[in-house]
């Protein structure tokens, strides 16, 4: 992962500047000329910072990770480390407050995948690893609670998350939270749990 917090002022706003636009009006939509005009630079000192406008949407996607672990981190810690089930429900409240804070036009990272259609483009790995290390952050708290196979409930897990997002945005969120909670529950209780050795 990039380093997105030590830069020079002029390059902190590029990105803050590029990030807020890319998020609210879409990566294609906006131009390095709009966004150097709207931090207040130079294309030239836009480039000289970040190399070419694909690296400032890795920037920006990096930078949007490292904000999203950070917030997540924080809620789950607010529950002691020996309640796994209680952490996983809790990746849920923080989503929910995630959604209402920072990601009222859905999620950031597949809104960008949607547009960086070639798969080349080094922005695609940033979305694909962040997708990734939640499921894997699913299956390792599942692990925790001694399931036999936890693999499928934690991608299970990361669809309902996933879920939760769209419906958010396509403001059809009733239940919303709750019911994604109430259906980890169930499936976690479904689920079979390793026998104890004698």
């Amino acid at each position: 992962m990039g380093e997105t917090t030590k830069m020079t002022p002029a390059a902190r706003r590029i990105l803050d500047t590029a990030s807020e636009l890319f998020y609210s009006k879409g990566i294609h939509a906006v131009g390095v000329e709009t966004i150097a005009s709207e931090a207040g630079v130079t294309k030239k000192t836009l480039y000289d910072r970040f190399g070419s406008k694909d690296q400032l949407i890795v920037a920006y996607l990096e930078e949007r990770d490292q904000k999203w672990r950070k917030h997540l981190f924080s809620c789950m810690d607010e529950v002691p480390d020996n309640q796994p089930m209680d952490k996983i429900l809790r990746i849920f409240d923080a989503l929910e407050n995630w959604m209402s804070t920072r990601n009222k036009r859905g999620c950031a990272f597949v809104n960008a995948l949607a547009e960086l259609s070639e798969e080349t483009h080094p922005g695609r790995k940033v979305i694909i690893e962040e997708k990734k290390w939640l499921k894997e952050l699913f299956a390792s708290l599942l692990r925790q609670l001694q399931l036999e196979n936890p693999d499928p409930i934690a991608e299970q897990l990361f669809i309902l998350h996933e879920g939760l997002m769209v419906t958010y945005s396509l403001d059809i969120y009733e239940r919303g939270t709750a019911g994604a909670k109430e259906t980890a529950h169930m499936l976690i209780q479904s689920a079979d749990y390793k026998k104890e050795e004698a």
